[in-house]
């Protein structure tokens, strides 16, 4: 492995040098010729941020699908195993407003293709691990890594699409989330069957280097509209970041993104193994039925932006709020399921409506900031459901520990995080039309 390892970490060392090379291309005539291959189409660039999305996700969730045959080499216990799904989230929530901040700071695209190549890295070498921890500590970088990847996200939705677009497609991307998490499976399950749980980490590294040469080649880096017009003012960008947190909605959309993503986070990490320990499936039908409730998220993500605006605009609360109960109704179903089939047809209804919710949020902010905060904004929402990621799992793992590996207090902690998460939408007051103006000079 040792000349594999040198010519790997060759490669990543191109790689990211020639993502940060990317900041500073206007200044460099000799690279004037790839311009020409740019593209600075809205749609294209969607698209290319909607498969990354879906990278990271992928590389993300490999690590529950893995973990039943990690704990068997490390010997882990379930709250340990809960851990090492935590450490990437840790990692992940630190930098959720550093990495808005420097996608606003320095355009998506650059923070976008440095954060790939090194995610990817540590993708690649998490199959290299020989300890725990060594395991949790290249899980915490894998999660700064990523961390900036969202937050460009919603930055280079603000930079290619007008404002009054910008809700529809905010949560037509986070659709890719679940179409990443339904893809997993069936690609991680093979690759660990085939490979080994290392050979599969290994393998998903050298595809995230394979995108990120793409993105970085063909995507052209532009600037949001509201930061084009000759009266943006030097500075403002601080003003209408520290304006925005005295919005209380702001802080009742932290509070419903990280009671639901408690839900999220939990069942994505747990769902395999709650699968196979207490539904008694193997892996290799966990490969099978595990992506199906990820397409009912993808369905829902992709339509909460348009119903959102059609039917609940300025009543946004009340969507999620009905969602979240509804959310709170599909755990109780799925758990008191008798089948296999009826545990995933509630599952699939928990998925639709706590995809709606976290969909929403993100969608809410986007309405109330403009493009010059739109990647510190976000992630304020963001952070609070990545916390969510690095708590719920250890109290799952905690829960079905204290019980003798029995899911009923997990479903039961599950169902509050719901309950909790439609009474703060409730509390949400009601969007005022000055709140659009925020980031533009408004006196609110």
């Amino acid at each position: 492995m040792g000349p594999m390892l040198q010519i790997f970490y060759a490669g990543m060392a191109f790689f990211v040098g020639f993502s940060l090379g990317k900041g500073v291309r206007k200044r460099s005539v000799s690279m004037g010729w790839l311009k020409k291959f740019q593209s600075e189409n809205r749609y294209v660039v969607f698209f290319f941020l909607y498969v990354g999305f879906c990278i990271s996700y992928i590389d993300r969730s490999a690590i529950g699908l893995a973990l039943p045959s990690i704990s068997k080499d490390f010997a882990l216990a379930p709250t340990q195993m809960g851990v090492v799904i935590s450490a990437f989230f840790i990692g992940y929530s630190i930098m959720q407003i550093p990495g808005g901040w420097l996608a606003d700071h320095f355009g998506s695209k650059t923070v976008i293709c440095i954060a790939l190549t090194l995610w990817s890295i540590f993708t690649f070498t998490t199959g290299h691990a020989s300890t725990l921890a060594g395991l949790l500590f290249l899980r915490f970088v894998f999660g700064l890594c990523e961390g900036p990847y969202a937050g460009s996200c919603y930055r280079a939705i603000a930079e290619y699409f007008p404002r009054e677009l910008r809700p529809a497609f905010t949560t037509g991307i986070l659709s890719s989330n679940y179409i990443g998490s339904a893809i997993a499976p069936i690609i991680i399950v093979p690759l660990i069957l085939w490979f080994g749980w290392r050979g599969m980490f290994q393998a998903l590294g050298c595809i995230g280097l394979v995108y990120v040469f793409f993105y970085a080649f063909f995507v052209k880096q532009v600037k949001p509209a509201e930061e084009e017009k000759a009266g943006a003012k030097k500075g403002s960008k601080k003003e209408y970041f520290l304006k925005l947190l005295h919005f209380s909605i702001i802080w009742k959309l932290v509070v419903c993104a990280f009671c639901i993503s408690c839900i999220n986070k939990g069942l994505d990490a747990w769902m395999p193994t709650y699968l196979i320990a207490e539904r008694g499936i193997n892996l290799k039908a966990v490969g099978y039925v595990t992506p199906i409730p990820f397409m009912a998220s993808f369905l829902s993500t992709a339509g909460c932006g348009w119903l959102m605006n059609k039917y609940f605009d300025k009543k946004e609360q009340y969507m999620i709020a009905i969602c979240a109960v509804m959310t709170a109704v599909f755990l109780y179903l799925m758990y008191n399921a008798e089948t296999l089939f009826w545990v995933v047809v509630f599952q699939c209804g928990v998925y639709f409506f706590k995809a709606c919710i976290l969909g929403s949020a993100v969608a809410i902010v986007l309405k109330i900031v403009t493009g010059n905060i739109a990647g510190s904004a976000t992630m304020i929402v963001n952070m609070g459901g990545q916390v969510a990621g690095f708590i719920s799992p250890v109290v799952m793992g905690y829960l079905v520990s204290v019980f003798n590996g029995s899911f009923n207090a997990v479903f039961y902690y599950l169902i509050g995080a719901a309950s909790v998460c439609a009474l703060s939408a409730f509390l949400i007051p009601e969007r005022k039309e000055a709140m659009l103006d925020l980031g533009e000079g408004s006196k609110e």
